[in-house]
């Protein structure tokens, strides 16, 4: 039997998905195909209802090597393992003559801890342990999450979190739930033959296709331990989300409540002079944070520094009693010890890599307003460590609707740790330790400019750091009024998301959804459901929200989403590249800024009859130099700046819909 060619493969599996072929999603295919085969890396962007997770799925399962795909959101998780990977592989087993196998693989705080779960937590403020079950009341939120996770427990399959419909709180959850480095082992856990994290491991072991999220990815890469199986090809979708999440993993945090947590933990297991070294440098630390004033540390003070070196000797010390007292009073002991240690080693890790300073660590204070004070610690950059140790040993295919800004792959390429598109193959392709990829740009199966108005209002005044912009509220409202509703508000800031829903709501007889008001969920089901309805938020609906038809007709964004000035990792970023004789604003402040508006701009077209206009109140689009930089990452809709054009197209989009509407409900009225 002759090996069927890709193609054939590729229909199969879009007729078994229900889909239609693109000439995209081919184009994506097959160079998909072709970078595994060499064993090189593509960055591959791919247009929303490109097909994309086929166009990865099918040449992967084609080659035959074990995959990883890693992917930023819970939502793509669950479409590649409840749908895309299921349909794909039962249409492609009688071409193949094998059935590839898959499994989802998360870090081990995702899944049920049946020793916390029928043990008891260690309890802190008090001797032993307690049974959370019984100390909650059983009519209390937390007690009634409680009972129904003992509930699950008994029903689950998996111990998958996200398996639990509806979910639990993070306090609940973490009631049943360990890290990894809280848990005991298989070997030496009384359920480690049931445990369901190492069930999920086992799983993945035996898989060709692993499904994973950025996080664990980052954790595999930087702690050196490998959580993930060996693989020879590593797919990355959401790629435009993989520097934050690596950053976010890197991140070390010091807080007075996370290091008095230690201390209670280790109290009861060593002997009362090593804990009062731990108290007394916690005590001095507490006192430092609580004047502690938000921003950057170019230099640690002298007095941080005695805090910070008297933390880590006290831990250290604490951690090497953990090793050699034993405590048979302690009901359960290895399941408090490992706790304890656990809490201990966190603080002695970022203590110590805060006191040696490195050149590369940018370290600051924030302060909430719920939570205090805390000192963090992140990497400058991370584009060396993602070069040396995503690079290396595998073929890696980074795809996303939004990697190409302002033009080319350079940007993003350079957050990742490559070089310039072109020069690895040329002068570099010698050296080892240059990663050789190149950029492809599969397209979009919309016709933007037909599809689409990009609007800038460059009449309105230029957005200050405050202010009420009482004429973009004006503007805003105009918009909103001749759009009909059916406005998706991505705003910069949460307050200014909560200052234009308090001030449309007084003045259009329209609801306006905020974000926090309900959870994402509901908020984005009512959105969708009601044509008259506008939502406005922040960050996660630049990315989140998926509202294909007529609902979502209007995108507004109320100002190009520069970092805020007060960064402190973003500013030292921009400062480093300044100082490399590079353009800062450019490399770091710009391409966050493309990364997001293009994100953004991308919530208004999802099929291809949608219709509708993205509306940027920033005048700055259109006058200043980046902004043609900007307006280049975002996709090629139709471009004015002509107010009273914008609204009469508004208003004729909202008329054809209302009367679509009106058609369709009359056709589905009785006697029809």
């Amino acid at each position: 039997m002759t090996k069927p060619s890709l193609p054939e493969l590729l229909h199969a599996a879009v007729t078994a998905v229900g889909g239609v072929e693109r000439p995209g999603q081919v184009t994506m295919a097959e160079a998909v195909a072709q970078a595994i085969d060499d064993g090189s890396h593509l960055l591959v962007q791919a247009g929303t209802g490109t097909g994309k997770s086929l166009g990865y799925l099918v040449p992967a399962l084609a080659h035959g090597e074990r995959v990883v795909v890693a992917t930023a959101t819970l939502a793509l998780q669950r479409q590649l393992v409840e749908r895309d990977l299921p349909r794909t592989v039962d249409a492609l087993h009688p071409q193949l003559r094998r059935r590839p196998e898959f499994a989802m693989l998360k870090g081990r705080s995702n899944y049920l801890c049946l020793h916390r779960l029928h043990e008891g937590v260690p309890q802190e403020e008090e001797d032993g342990l307690f049974d959370p079950f019984e100390a909650a009341a059983p009519t209390s939120k937390l007690g009634q999450d409680l009972l129904r996770l003992r509930d699950w427990s008994d029903d689950t399959e998996t111990g998958d979190r996200d398996d639990l419909t509806p979910g639990v709180s993070d306090r609940a959850w973490s009631q049943v739930s360990v890290t990894s480095r809280e848990c005991l082992g298989a070997s030496k856990c009384a359920y480690g033959a049931e445990c369901f994290a190492e069930a999920a491991r086992e799983r993945a072991k035996l898989a060709d296709v692993v499904v994973t999220n950025h996080a664990l990815l980052a954790i595999d890469a930087i702690e050196g331990a490998p959580v993930l199986p060996q693989h020879e090809v590593l797919i990355v979708d959401e790629a435009h989300e993989l520097v934050s999440r690596v950053t976010g993993v890197a991140t070390g945090e010091l807080t007075p409540g996370q290091v008095n947590r230690a201390v209670r933990r280790a109290a009861k297991l060593v002997d009362e002079k090593v804990a009062d070294q731990l108290q007394t440098a916690a005590e001095g630390f507490e006192r430092l944070m609580e004047l502690a004033l938000p921003g950057r540390l170019e230099e640690i003070p002298e007095d941080l520094g005695y805090a910070l070196m008297a933390l880590r000797d006290a831990a250290r010390a604490v951690i090497t009693a953990l090793g050699t007292t034993r405590d048979r009073s302690v009901q359960d002991e290895d399941a408090v010890r490992k706790q304890a240690r656990a809490s201990v080693e966190t603080v002695y890790g970022v203590a110590e890599r805060i006191t040696q300073g490195s050149e590369y660590d940018v370290v600051w204070y924030e302060r909430h307003d719920r939570f205090g004070a805390s000192l963090r610690v992140a990497p400058l950059s991370v584009s060396g460590l993602l070069r040396e140790k995503l690079f290396a040993e595998r073929s890696v295919v980074l795809t996303s609707a939004t990697l190409k800004l302002g033009g080319d792959f350079n940007g993003v390429g350079a957050s990742l740790g490559l070089p310039p598109e072109g020069t690895a193959g040329a002068a570099g392709a010698e050296d080892e330790d240059v990663p050789v990829w190149k950029g492809i740009d599969v397209g979009s199966p919309f016709d933007y400019p037909k599809q689409g108005i990009l609007y800038v209002a460059r009449h309105l005044a230029t957005p200050g750091r405050e202010g009420s912009r009482g004429d973009m509220m004006d503007e805003l409202a105009e918009l909103v009024e001749a759009a009909g509703g059916r406005t998706l508000g991505l705003f910069s800031s949460m307050r200014a998301a909560q200052a234009a829903a308090e001030e449309l709501r007084g003045r259009l007889a329209k609801p306006i959804l905020l974000q926090g008001e309900d959870t994402l969920g509901e908020l984005i089901k009512t959105f969708a459901n009601d044509p008259e309805t506008c939502l406005f938020g922040t960050l996660s609906l630049w990315q989140g929200v998926d509202v294909p038809g007529p609902n979502c007709q209007l995108v507004v964004m109320d100002r190009i989403p520069f970092p805020r000035p007060d960064d402190p990792l973003m500013s030292a970023r921009q400062k480093a590249v300044e100082e490399a004789g590079g353009n800062g604003f450019m490399a770091v402040a710009a391409t966050h800024a493309a990364l997001l508006m293009a994100q953004g701009a991308g919530r208004l077209v999802r099929a291809t009859g949608d219709r509708g206009v993205v509306a940027v109140l920033d005048p700055r689009l259109a006058t200043a130099r980046y902004g043609s930089y900007l307006r280049a990452s975002l996709p090629d809709f139709w471009y004015t700046t002509d107010r009273n054009q914008v609204r009469r197209s508004l208003a004729a989009i909202d008329a054809a819909a209302t009367e679509a509407a009106a058609v369709d409900a009359a056709a589905k009225a009785p006697g029809q």
